[in-house]
């Protein structure tokens, strides 16, 4: 459901980019594509150009995002390797939008079959009726080559008393490794942690132990629980299990704690 104030900054948007030939279309992917919108939606649209004007825009993102509405706020997406964001807050009434600028032949790489606002043309209909999406699945070999290594790192941590580094680590091996798998195993698509609580995860309780306190004992414990429900969600038939290095970590991180004890 788009609510008005999604209605009037893409209204604007399309107006902008239809009297400025640079641009060939303007697209929509995220909850839009998915028919999941609601109150707390933002917007994430793709804005395609011509291959000649790449860097007049590249350069020129930020001020384009400014020519679309009343913009309080807004940064490049670098930090998430991705140049071509544009990261928004506009005014009065809040609405974050993400500008991704790219040109007509990026779309044929793509996680999803974004929605078609406005186009100049048939060139972007034709490249998505001829392309297919591929939305990247998490690679079982990567997380467990990595896994032990974090479990050992968190449990150094746990020793020096640096709980918030403990409580950092649990939070990206859930959106990184226990939230994918999850999804994944629920037939959802493995988007970090998105939407779980919507989702009817039957996980979810064992997901909530992973979560920790700041203090030793939570911190053990949420990390014995995120190891747990790891080795439940691994396929050791798909992948080479680092046996050696499991039982390894482990055993530090057990004796760590029982060092801790008074």
């Amino acid at each position: 459901m788009r609510l008005p104030v999604h209605e009037r900054f893409i209204e604007q948007a399309v107006a902008y980019f239809r009297q400025d030939s640079r641009f060939a279309g303007l697209l929509a992917g995220g909850s839009m594509v998915y028919g999941a919108m609601d109150e707390y939606s933002d917007l994430d649209l793709i804005v395609v150009y011509r291959n000649e004007f790449r860097s007049e825009i590249m350069e020129q993102r930020l001020h384009i995002a400014e020519e679309l509405g009343n913009l309080l706020s807004a940064f490049t997406g670098e930090h998430v390797g991705e140049p071509r964001l544009v990261i928004c807050l506009y005014g009065p009434d809040p609405l974050h939008v993400d500008l991704k600028f790219v040109q007509p032949q990026e779309l044929e790489s793509r996680i999803e079959d974004p929605r078609i606002l406005w186009e100049r043309g048939s060139d972007i209909t034709t490249i998505l009726n001829q392309t297919t999406m591929s939305f990247p699945n998490p690679d079982p070999q990567w997380i467990e080559d990595r896994f032990w290594v974090w479990v050992h790192y968190g449990a150094t941590k746990l020793g020096r008393g640096e709980l918030f580094e403990v409580i950092d680590l649990l939070t990206y091996m859930r959106s990184a490794v226990l939230g994918p798998l999850v999804l994944m195993r629920n037939g959802q698509q493995p988007r970090g942690v998105r939407k779980l609580e919507k989702h009817g995860i039957r996980e979810l309780e064992e997901l909530k132990g992973t979560i920790s306190l700041h203090n030793l004992d939570s911190c053990y414990q949420a990390l014995k629980n995120t190891i747990a429900l790891y080795q439940s969600l691994r396929q050791v038939s798909e992948i080479v299990t680092k046996t050696e290095a499991e039982r390894i970590s482990i055993e530090f991180l057990d004796h760590v704690y029982s060092a801790k004890l008074p």
